[in-house]
């Protein structure tokens, strides 16, 4: 478990609560995550989540599925089994039930959360290097890049797709910040979800973290070192 303290102040950005000014002047990287903070995508995967878990018999209501909120979408399905055990288990199936149904839904209704082109275009001008990090499948990452046309933005795109662990693991943000050829003290991630402040934290990363507006007021994005309400808040925090 990690444990951190912080001093909190008000930035004169209303959108942007600042627990910890001291971001490093050395900032070279920002990584993404992408579901919830590039894509408002977080309805379909709960959407999809609830569609395939229903076909399967399984009472998981809506509210249910903010539980697994940044979890590799194998984790999620292993999750509910523990929970509520179902014949037939088939995790890869299923995991490829409800990726199936968030490709389509994206592909029908996918739009951009709030500022996401004036974020990356306000790194560029900053010279900072561009990451993703994200539990997501190369199909669904692929998907995403193409429906935003925002995939010429990056300079590294790293997936928990193929890894042992997931996050809340740093795995996924470390590989990132490897193939930006920068250390992970000069990287700031920016997430939507606790699993995944957690897993930037535990890569020693400077986060911001965007919660659901549903969320947003709830203690335990104490955890982030700045909090804001959508991607302007962002620029804030970039050198120059």
């Amino acid at each position: 478990m990690f444990w951190w303290r912080f001093s909190g102040i008000i930035n004169a950005n209303p959108t942007l609560f600042i627990r910890n000014n001291t971001l490093s002047a050395n900032l070279s990287a920002v990584i993404f995550d992408m579901d919830g903070v590039l894509i408002d995508s977080e309805p379909y995967w709960r959407e999809a989540e609830l569609e395939v878990f229903g076909q399967l018999g399984l009472p998981i209501t809506l509210e249910q599925t903010y539980q697994t909120t940044g979890l590799r979408i194998d984790q999620v399905v292993a999750f509910w089994y523990a929970q509520i055990p179902w014949p037939n288990y088939d995790n890869h199936a299923t995991s490829q039930a409800i990726i199936a149904g968030v490709i389509e839904r994206i592909h029908r209704h996918g739009h951009a959360m709030a500022h996401v082109t004036e974020a990356l275009a306000a790194c560029r001008r900053a010279k900072l290097k561009i990451g993703l990090a994200t539990a997501s499948s190369s199909d669904i990452i692929a998907t995403v890049m193409a429906k935003l046309n925002i995939g010429d933005y990056f300079d590294a795109i790293s997936s928990a797709e193929s890894l042992s662990r997931g996050k809340p693991h740093p795995e996924v943000y470390l590989n990132c910040a490897a193939m930006l050829d920068i250390v992970p003290e000069r990287c700031l991630a920016v997430e939507d979800s606790f699993n995944g402040l957690i897993a930037a934290r535990a890569a020693s990363m400077h986060t911001l973290v965007i919660p659901a507006p549903a969320e947003r007021h709830q203690s335990k994005w104490a955890a982030a070192h700045h909090q804001g309400e959508s991607l302007a808040a962002l620029a804030a925090l970039l050198p120059g």
